[in-house]
């Protein structure tokens, strides 16, 4: 069973015992009673005892979107326009919104156009394969001073010579392997990750102060037989949570966020 699958239904589960048994305690206010139970894999519903609910009028998931929302993510494209690399290497990245110059998706993604027209792609390259004895890699037939000696001749013998380079790859794409061995020293993307992973923390922390501030209507603990209780709440739709805490039965990891309505002189 996927964590997914788990999650929905648990949830479900428990939103039946809140729609099943929430009562109201008087004509305009109501009580909430509910039973929160979890079944793990291939064992029996157990009762979460001992464990705080909070009784939230906007969900917690809802709460966590709108502080996202509030505070954007860092521009990926401004963040590539301050790289000390090539315009060919910024405009790669933004084509293909990606940063990591490593690994097996990195390598996936590159073209022979890609390699051999992104200065530090080519370098890389170069540096890994032009080298080995053992290969019939392409050899230039060119000269460096020939660039000033003859550069027509230059030119059309550094074409021919990349041509047949593009060739090499193109029936050698195992060549390419280990090409992010020479990008190390300029893959941006752990300082990126950096960025974004002292992001998160604080984004989730305004979460929880608000769900426990702003949005909190009354909160409880499950008894021993993971009952809770909630009264004198006013009529409205409201949402039982457990914020960011998982209830830990076996390896079932549920959380809660579950909707419920209290509607004045009605018994749901």
């Amino acid at each position: 069973m996927s964590g997914m699958n788990s999650f929905t239904r648990i949830s479900i589960l428990l939103f039946a015992a809140l729609a099943a048994i929430a009562t109201p305690a008087a004509a305009q206010n109501g009580s909430i009673e509910f039973v929160a139970r979890v079944a793990p894999s291939g064992g029996v519903q157990e009762p979460v005892r001992g464990f705080p609910f909070f009784l939230l009028s906007k969900s917690f998931v809802q709460i966590s979107k709108e502080v996202d929302a509030a505070d954007p993510k860092p521009d990926m494209n401004a963040y590539i326009d301050k790289l000390d690399v090539s315009p060919e290497m910024k405009a790669w990245m933004k084509k293909h919104h990606w940063m990591q110059l490593a690994g097996e998706d990195f390598i996936h993604q590159l073209t022979p156009d890609d390699i051999l027209g992104v200065p530090e792609f080519r370098k890389a390259y170069m540096e890994r394969n032009a080298s080995d004895k053992d290969v019939a890699f392409p050899k230039p037939k060119f000269k460096p001073s020939d660039a000033q000696k003859n550069p027509e001749k230059f030119q059309r013998l550094s074409k021919e010579y990349t041509d047949a380079v593009k060739k090499y790859i193109e029936q050698n794409p195992d060549s390419v392997d280990g090409i992010d061995l020479g990008l190390t020293d300029i893959d941006p993307y752990p300082k990126w990750q950096s960025l974004l992973g002292r992001r998160a923390p604080e984004l989730h922390r305004r979460a929880l102060d608000l769900a426990q501030s702003k949005y909190l209507v009354a909160q409880t603990q499950t008894d021993l037989q993971g009952q809770g209780f909630l009264h004198n709440i006013p009529p409205g739709t409201y949402w039982i949570s457990t914020l960011d805490v998982t209830a830990d039965v076996g390896d079932a990891r549920p959380r809660w966020d579950v909707p419920v309505t209290i509607a004045p002189g009605q018994t749901e």
